[in-house]
């Protein structure tokens, strides 16, 4: 270890690291001794010389460290061995039974630029950091090993890769690549286009709350906006839903939503439309003064793409959720339930309600929570890293 290269951290910038944190700006540094190459190992100690641990170094990145160990041990294939099998035992004991969902989760599961996508039997590979796309066909190897998959795949289209110094790659990284993904949700299938997908290919993070929203559907009608594949939709059909309507901007996505419904037997229960939510709300809650607004639905459901991804644009953010939330509370019937949901980081659980209290203030609502949502636990929370806590989401019943 003393051959590496060694990052002194400015008094004060160690305690952030030791909590568990795993990146290192270029402000924390008080000294680089050595000439690591991007990419390399280093070691990481604070202003006294005490050691912190090991990361990935990266003279490009404002992430200059992402941290991968506090151990004195070497990141080799045994590591990531230890590392995949743990992030396998956490799935396999808390969503017992899932076929498709979140192998590793980057920061959340201690491999920081590590994002690893099961879908049935094939895997799908991100990597967003240089040090970690380096060691790629490493991971590959022990991916291999652990789930013996039918292809690994890699979509690493992610805009952030430009800030690692890395390109834009796509492609079979082992096996044959299939036709198509197939998911298997709470015993529902899903096609998932080959070109199309958010993420890689689908909202896995939403896997409970999938079957925690249906719960409000039996004998309802259901508007589910933002429905993508149909996640949503095809669950509220399947629960006893009276109707379902699903509408997204995406033709391609409404086509493959409207493929899944046929295929799991619910195409007579569920239709989707293709346009821009926004639009499409506003359509239907616009009348003449001499008119009044006669409420469609028992359940809205809200599934929003994240509306910032910065902190400088999180007020327009909030005026978007709050026009959405305004529109939507006008279309549910007296004892009708709205299930809303946010993406964004930058928008916390508070912040988020409050935005969902002022439209119901608006249109003269009173609210009723009745549950709270957060991302399936694939998708682990470390509170020490706030970055791996984005999903949350509400159940409201109008009581007036």
């Amino acid at each position: 270890m003393d051959s590496l290269a060694t990052l002194l951290l400015k008094p004060g910038e160690a305690d952030r690291i030791v909590a568990g944190h795993p990146w290192l700006y270029e402000g924390s540094i008080l000294r680089l001794i050595g000439a690591p190459k991007d990419g390399d190992v280093v070691q990481v100690k604070d202003h006294r010389q005490r050691f912190l641990g090991l990361g990935f170094f990266n003279g490009k990145s404002r992430i200059r460290v992402r941290m991968m160990t506090h151990e004195r041990e070497e990141i080799d294939r045994a590591f990531f061995v230890r590392r995949i099998s743990a992030a396998l035992k956490h799935r396999r004991k808390h969503l017992s039974g899932a076929t498709s969902f979140r192998v590793v989760n980057s920061e959340a599961d201690l491999l920081s630029g590590l994002i690893v996508d099961l879908y049935e039997d094939v895997l799908v590979v991100q990597t967003s950091s240089l040090g970690m796309d380096q060691r790629k066909q490493q991971v590959v190897s022990v991916l291999q090993e652990l789930l013996s998959p039918k292809a690994i795949l890699e979509r690493n289209d992610m805009a952030s890769r430009k800030f690692e110094g890395l390109e834009e790659a796509q492609g079979v990284l082992a096996g044959v690549a299939p036709e198509g993904l197939t998911a298997r949700l709470n015993g529902l299938k899903f096609q998932i286009p080959s070109a199309g997908g958010h993420k890689t290919g689908m909202y896995l993070d939403q896997q409970d709350n999938y079957e925690a929203v249906s719960r409000w559907a039996k004998d309802a009608n259901v508007l589910d906006c933002f429905s993508f594949l149909g996640g949503f939709a095809l669950h509220a059909a399947r629960a006893g839903a009276r109707s379902v309507l699903g509408v997204d901007q995406s033709a391609e996505a409404i086509e493959a939503a409207k493929a899944n419904a046929v295929a799991n037997g619910l195409g007579e229960k569920v239709q989707f439309e293709a346009g821009n939510v926004f639009d499409w709300l506003k359509g239907n809650t616009t009348v003449l003064a001499s008119e009044k607004m006669v409420p469609k639905f028992d359940l809205i459901i809200l599934d929003p793409p994240s509306f910032t991804r910065s902190r400088a644009a999180v007020g327009d953010a909030l005026r978007g959720y709050k026009e959405i939330h305004l529109r939507s509370l006008k279309l549910l019937r007296p004892g009708g339930v709205l299930s809303t949901f946010c993406c964004s980081h930058h928008v916390d659980a508070r912040l988020f309600e409050d935005v969902i209290l002022s439209a119901a203030y608006d249109c003269h609502r009173v609210l009723r929570r009745i549950a709270a949502y957060s991302q399936s636990p694939d998708h682990p929370i470390l509170p020490s890293i706030p970055e791996t806590e984005y999903l949350k989401g509400y159940a409201y019943e109008i009581v007036v």
